[in-house]
Order: structure tokens, then sequence, then C-alpha cells
């Protein structure tokens, strides 16, 4: 059976993932609006990866990557036609970052704190099945993460399990451990580890690392 995975975004998280997917025999489709920026990227990607629109991506994708900025997401979704997305799986990785600066290290988002991002996107295409994943780690250690401390934890959400259970399959091939958080209501949790993930970066240049849940 045929795996592919549609990308929308061609950013470092779009071209991340989309090595990772093809390191482990996935067929990819990049959906971009600048299809030279990924030229060096496609002679290098090998006769499995392939670039398009953002509706060809859409179109070509069994799984689907939301990979780009957070105040863009809606323009990409309607541009990949929402319509060539329901009943897939598409995986947000995205983060609210607002433009403004950050303050001693901390984001701003454009979002309420007692309502996601992914919410949003959930109810504006609720025919669409979402998952929050590498919404928490810099795109360095999204695919096959290697720390002392053993694998990390990825936080994931959605409101179908079906969906959860697809993008489990890929997170335990790309090497994670998985830590389930429940509904799409979960987002208003999961999208502010990405200031925290940020906060040793922006203050001390650190940004070698992961979040681990410890159960005993």
């Amino acid at each position: 059976m045929r795996k592919q995975v549609g990308i929308l975004g061609s950013g470092s998280v779009g071209r991340t993932l989309a090595d990772g997917f093809l390191k482990y025999g996935y067929e990819v489709k990049v959906g971009t609006r600048d299809r030279l920026r990924l030229a060096h990227w496609l002679k290098q990607a090998g006769e499995k990866a392939s670039v398009g629109s953002f509706s060809d991506a859409a179109h070509f994708g069994d799984l689907v990557v939301l990979a780009v900025k957070g105040s863009a997401v809606e323009f990409v979704l309607d541009l990949a036609g929402a319509a060539t997305l329901h009943g897939k799986t598409v995986i947000d990785t995205c983060n609210p970052i607002s433009d403004d600066q950050p303050v001693h290290g901390v984001l701003h988002f454009f979002t309420k704190m007692n309502f996601s991002l992914m919410e949003h996107l959930q109810e504006k295409y609720s025919r669409i099945h979402f998952v929050k994943a590498f919404s928490c780690v810099g795109n360095e250690f999204m695919v096959n993460p290697e720390f002392e401390g053993g694998k990390p934890t990825m936080f994931i959400c959605g409101n179908n399990e079906n969906s959860k259970n697809q993008v489990k399959e890929v997170l335990d091939l790309f090497g994670w451990e998985i830590a389930d958080m429940g509904k799409a209501e979960a987002a208003r949790a999961i999208e502010p580890l990405c200031m925290l993930w940020c906060i040793p970066g922006f203050q001390h240049n650190e940004w070698r690392h992961a979040f681990k849940l410890l159960k005993k």
C-alpha cells in the first residue's frame, strides 16, 4: 500500500518532517507558493519527493501536515481547499505566535488562554480531523531525537481517535514517546509549551532540549 503525505508549508518544519517521512519510505509532496525555494531540497530528496501547490499537496496526501506560521493557517487551508481535506488526518504543528517581540524570553500568543488555535481550526473546519503534534520542540529534534535521558515526550490531542492512532504510528516511527492529552481543548495547554521551550533559547541561546513526562 502506498503511503502518501502532503506537507502544507515549505519552511524548516515542513522540510524537516518531509525528510522524516521520506526516510521511512513515504511518498511526499510539499505544497508551497514558491517552488523555487524548494529547488535545492528537491534535488537532494529523491524520487519519492515532489513539490506542488497547497491544493496539490492536499489532494496528494492520505495524511497531511500543516506546517506554517500560526497567523497563516486559515489562508493556507483555504488555498489548499478545505473540502479536499474533509475526513483526512491533518497534523497541526502550528503555534499562535504573534509578531510582538518576546518579553524576557517569553513569546506573545494572539489567542486567549481558554481558547487555542487548534480549537479555532477544528470549529471552523469541522470535517477535518486535526491532531496537534510537533508543536513543542524545535525542528532539529522532530525526527529521531536522541537524548541521554531517553525518548522525549510528544504531547498530542485531537477529537478523532482513528486520526490520533495514525499520528501515534508516525511518532513511534520517528522515535518519540507519546502522551495523548485527549480532545482538542487540551491544545490550550500544549500550544503554550512552545513558549516554555523557547525561553532558554531566547535568554541563553540554548535550543537543544525537549520535554519528558515522567511517570511513577
